[in-house]
């Protein structure tokens, strides 16, 4: 069975630091584009950044400078580390793998692989 599964979420206050973890069973994620969306009640999911498989990165206009992702292929893992978190960045974490034409789109339909959330709360 083909599955991601994403770790790391909890409670941090304002300032504080997180780092996701997402690892692939099933499959290698040598293959795809890779990338970190997040889901805050009441609001569409939103795409916070991404990896190709080149190692070209992008990152959503709230998070950059703040947050970096990176991928190591030998784990079939790829990491969120998010740091000066704000409260609103409180949401619900996805990883997502698939193969977008541009992953800075953050285009829903172009992500096969789908982890199962992990909550990040940031509140003091």
């Amino acid at each position: 069975q083909s599955q991601l599964v994403e770790s790391g979420g909890g409670l941090v206050q304002p300032g504080g630091s997180l780092r996701l973890s997402c690892v692939a069973s099933g499959f290698t994620l040598d293959y795809y584009g890779l990338a970190w969306f997040r889901q805050a009640p009441g609001k569409e999911r939103e795409g916070v950044s991404c990896i190709s498989r080149g190692g070209y990165t992008n990152y959503a206009h709230a998070v950059k400078g703040r947050f970096t992702i990176s991928r190591d292929n030998a784990k079939n893992t790829v990491y969120l580390q998010m740091n000066s978190l704000k409260p609103e960045d409180t949401a619900v974490y996805y990883c997502a793998a698939g193969t977008p034409v541009f992953c800075g789109d953050y285009d829903l339909t172009e992500y096969d692989y789908w982890g199962q959330g992990t909550q990040v709360t940031v509140s003091s």
